[in-house]
């Protein structure tokens, strides 16, 4: 047990202090976060919405990232990573204060895509900042480590907002949001300061360089996360109504069921990672593999009405998640090498704000016509397409690979 804790923690070691702050304030934030896996269900019981309009809602919720993420790849390579991550925790702060007044339909879509507007111009940023704060050798670990910090943020986030729900009500999950947001910006204003902030991989500057829209590999491997995407979001969507409504669990339990993902990122990504990269693996192959296994979860779910299923398919889900993201980052950023940062990082952003546009509503119209079981089928199916366009991706890679040669 000893030896087992002793490699856990030194799968940490040599990741820069920047990188360590940068991980709690996401943490900070993304603990704040309660409102987003709640969502569905604040719109359903509180507001009344049907299922059809909580999709358009999730789909602008969806526009607002895409144009987010966006705004921020380019504001990143315009002013800085600094400033963007700032203004976006605080003005996102201000925001959540502000959207829990609305209740009709077309305010709360309105109000919901400006809010995840302006949280998400943070996203690109993010990773340009993780990549000027970490030595080349540790790009993976540290985004490892950053979606370590956010998964347990949503670990503890849902167990606390599923409490915050039954004794507080709603409303008290916008304040904590908004809190913690500004309370985030503060410490970063307190370490991350360019004038305190050590760069250790400044951004690489081609002469050259490639446009992110011309890479087509890229440009491929960003649909096929988008598809990927499509699939995943249906865990902070569909799959809570559907714990609800077809396995009649209360909010306190299906916070403590979503909780089990971070938990198990919390416990066993970093160890997982560190283990992959040192095999003969490539980051393709990884994503691939925990695609196929976030695919096998859905269906699971149609195999049998016991309930123990819903763990063993969170958990195969998240086995799937452990595996290909941190990959999929590194492989992103290890891309955005060829050109500008922020613009291909931004990209990458936008891909996962696509899923939002597409998954969300997809995901609630297709329960709303075929039912859960059909949809899940789809998402299996989906998942198919993503592995194979993926497998093109790998091949397009190696052949880019021997040309260098």
């Amino acid at each position: 047990m000893k030896k087992l804790l002793l490699n856990y923690i030194d799968t940490f070691s040599g990741l820069s202090r920047e990188v360590w702050w940068l991980a709690l304030i996401t943490l900070i934030n993304r603990m704040g976060a309660m409102v987003i896996p709640f969502l569905s269900l604040y719109l359903s019981d509180n507001l009344c919405f049907s299922l059809g309009e909580i999709g358009w809602v999730m789909t602008s919720f969806g526009f607002g990232s895409l144009a987010g993420s966006w705004i921020g790849g380019k504001l990143s390579d315009v002013i800085g990573y600094y400033k963007v991550i700032l203004g976006s925790l605080l003005l996102t702060g201000v925001s959540f204060f502000i959207v829990q007044h609305f209740s009709d339909f077309w305010s709360i879509c309105i109000s919901f895509f400006v809010l995840i507007a302006i949280a998400d111009t943070a996203r690109p940023a993010f990773f340009v900042a993780l990549s000027a704060y970490s030595k080349p050798e540790n790009k993976t670990r540290s985004l490892t480590f950053l979606r370590l910090a956010i998964n347990l943020g949503f670990s503890l986030g849902p167990a606390l907002g599923g409490l915050i729900i039954a004794t507080i009500g709603y409303s008290g999950l916008f304040w904590i949001d908004g809190l913690t947001c500004i309370f985030a910006g503060l410490i970063m204003i307190k370490t991350l300061h360019p004038k305190k902030a050590k760069v250790l991989d400044k951004e690489v500057v081609v002469n050259n360089p490639v446009s992110a829209h011309s890479d087509n590999t890229y440009i491929l491997f960003l649909i096929a996360l988008t598809l990927f995407g499509v699939v995943f979001v249906q865990y902070f969507s569909t799959i809570p109504l559907y714990y609800k409504e077809v396995h009649f669990l209360s909010e306190k339990s299906i916070g403590l069921l979503l909780a089990l993902n971070g938990a198990l990122i919390f416990v066993f990504e970093m160890p997982l990672v560190a283990y992959l990269e040192s095999t003969s693996i490539s980051k393709i192959r990884n994503i691939i593999n925990g695609f196929i296994l976030t695919g096998i979860s859905f269906i699971l779910l149609v195999l049998t009405p016991w309930t123990g299923i819903l763990v063993m398919g969170m958990t195969i889900a998240t086995i799937g998640e452990m595996v290909s993201f941190p990959f999929g980052n590194a492989f992103a950023l290890e891309r955005s090498k060829k050109g500008r940062q922020g613009a291909y990082m931004g990209l990458y952003s936008m891909s996962f704000s696509a899923a939002h546009i597409l998954g969300h509503n997809s995901g609630m119209q297709l329960i709303n016509t075929y039912g859960y079981d059909n949809s899940w089928w789809v998402m299996g199916g989906i998942s198919a397409i993503g592995v194979i366009l993926l497998l093109i991706v790998k091949n397009q890679v190696n052949k880019e690979k021997l040309h260098l040669l």
